[in-house]
């Protein structure tokens, strides 16, 4: 009785175009040139000529904190700034979605300091971190199904220390739903 009074909020973004693709042999030079006539737009389908684009983001309202300040993971296995990002698009009455989260390795971390980018450390033992990163990844695995996990953490610095205690956990966890790619863009840069 009382969902009436309760308003549904988010704490993120959204935005919802429409767009038409236009197909044409002619350059943007020539379509802009006096000399050329103008010519009709054609798009891709004359029935359907526009499609709609969404992108969804929220931010979990658990471990929600300043960056340098809330990292890692608790004891329920929830992490830090974690944020679903849903990119949709709706075309010919099909609605195709892809989902992406982003979160803090979820292993107990910290950076303890004012100064900019202070030194990650380590704040639990492997075997105090197993359950909570179990508790993580069973929830993303029971909304998801599958995973694909991408560690941008510095693989040589500083941050060295968190990206190997991650992929520990992912190796200790061994779950055929759950890949795991280690992409260093500071190598990339």
């Amino acid at each position: 009785e009382v969902d009436f009074w309760i308003i549904p909020i988010i704490q993120g973004f959204v935005q919802i175009e429409e767009l038409v693709v236009n197909y044409s042999d002619s350059s943007d030079e020539e379509k802009s040139s006096p000399e050329t006539p103008p010519q009709e737009s054609t798009c891709v389908d004359d029935i359907h000529p526009t499609f709609l684009v969404a992108l969804i983001s929220r931010r979990s309202r658990h471990r929600a904190g300043m960056r340098y300040k809330r990292r890692g993971v608790d004891k329920n296995g929830n992490v830090a700034n974690y944020v679903e990002t849903e990119q949709l698009i709706h075309v010919h009455n099909h609605t195709l979605s892809f989902v992406q989260t982003r979160g803090s390795v979820p292993v107990f971390w910290s950076q303890v300091g004012y100064r900019y980018n202070p030194r990650p450390r380590l704040d639990k033992s492997e075997n105090e971190t197993v359950s909570c990163f179990r508790a993580h990844f069973e929830e993303q695995l029971k909304n998801y199904k599958k995973q694909v996990i991408i560690n941008l953490v510095d693989q040589t610095g500083r941050e060295k220390i968190i990206g190997d205690a991650y992929l520990k956990q992912v190796l200790l966890y061994n779950n055929a739903n759950l890949t795991y790619v280690s992409f260093d863009f500071h190598e990339h840069w």
